[in-house]
């Protein structure tokens, strides 16, 4: 360590892993109730793997989905490619014996072609990223529709459900390998190489991206392409995960996604992107919504939480960057304004909010099977 770092503020220092430390410091608090009030049925071994398992299922696409918004970019048809390319690889195996060795590689393929074909919508035809990936949105899941003619199909081999659920004896779930390797890839994409630093300065300034030789929509098309695969592959795990699959499937995908890589400190501005974050509010939410269960909360309030979650993350992440552009001397400073102290109280309320939640949950959790 040189002597000028070492005597930098420790604020200073801690400013560029604020994207990492804001999910942890939500995760631990996580732990921690859930430590007093839920301790034996949180912590024990098959919930625990649950988590990790829910998790793995939107690492691929979260991964993907950080350089989608790095760009300025969204992509809302990331559940309709999933169930769509699951569907198509259904068909394939059960109806035309297709191998699995052949079948998911066909799957990803075509959720790579449905990313290409929203990234020329985009940069070919100018059509704004949400209302051009929420159209084709409607297009792949009305099409999964017209396949599936409202079948469920279901009982696939031994070997897709492994790539699901299946377990290395003595070492961590299969599905979690898959996830975390893709967002060790997703990382070293974007912090060693050409596509991670172009994603970045496009987001950041489209036009003088342009001015440098940076094909700004070629790197567009790539993005939404690689959102396309990770897709595909989500779909591919989904179908392993429950050994079935339909067209109505993955219907909260988009948001699950989004909401993670946004919590991770991804901004939805541009220009700013955290794969380590991203990981870490793929996790969190994960943890979350397994609280939210393990509580006994009913199903539209995991909804409101989870929304919660996404509205004090993008207004804290929003007004970091805000100060950033008016050189505000960092966000540690910044928090000694008046709008930062507002800022502090407006957090302070969302997270009560959370917590009174669990602690209703917690109240209610008992026997879920009464006498009587």
């Amino acid at each position: 360590m040189t002597t000028a770092t070492a005597t930098r503020p420790v604020s200073e220092r801690l400013e560029p892993y604020i994207a990492i430390i804001g999910p942890l410091v939500m995760i631990f608090a996580i732990l921690l109730f859930m430590g007093i009030v839920e301790p034996a049925r949180y912590f024990r071994a098959s919930n625990l793997n649950l988590i990790l398992l829910d998790a793995a299922l939107y690492m691929p696409m979260a991964m993907a989905m950080t350089f989608v918004i790095t760009q300025r970019g969204i992509d809302l048809s990331i559940g309709s490619m999933a169930a769509l390319s699951a569907i198509i690889m259904a068909f394939l195996i059960k109806q035309y014996g297709f191998s699995v060795y052949i079948a998911v590689p066909i799957a990803i393929a075509l959720g790579a072609l449905m990313g290409l074909v929203n990234g020329l919508i985009i940069t070919r035809l100018k059509v704004p990223d949400l209302i051009g990936t929420l159209a084709m949105d409607l297009v792949y899941r009305g099409f999964a529709l017209v396949l599936a003619k409202g079948l469920v199909l279901a009982r696939f081999p031994d070997l897709l459900t492994e790539i699901g659920r299946g377990q290395i004896p003595g070492f961590v779930p299969i599905p979690v390998l898959i996830g975390t390797a893709t967002m060790i890839a997703g990382y070293v994409l974007l912090t060693r190489t050409y596509f991670g630093r172009y994603t970045i300065a496009i987001g950041s300034n489209p036009e003088a991206a342009e001015l440098t030789g940076i094909s700004v929509n070629r790197h567009k098309v790539y993005a939404y392409v690689l959102c396309g695969a990770c897709a595909a592959l989500g779909g591919v795990m989904l179908t392993g995960k429950l050994n079935a699959i339909q067209a109505t499937s993955a219907p909260y995908f988009n948001l699950h996604v989004i909401a993670a890589v946004v919590v991770g400190g991804t901004s939805l501005f541009g220009g700013r992107a955290s794969m380590l974050g991203s990981f870490a509010g793929v996790l969190l939410l994960s943890m979350m919504i397994n609280a939210l269960v393990t509580l006994r909360i009913e199903f539209f309030w995991q909804s409101v939480a989870s929304g919660v979650v996404i509205v004090s993350s993008v207004a804290l992440y929003a007004w970091m960057q805000k100060k950033d552009r008016d050189g505000a001397g960092g966000w540690f400073a910044a928090l000694q304004t008046p709008d930062g102290q507002k800022m502090l109280r407006l957090s302070a309320v969302l997270i009560g909010v959370l917590i009174a939640l669990l602690a209703v949950g917690a109240m209610f959790a008992g026997d879920p099977n009464p006498s009587g």
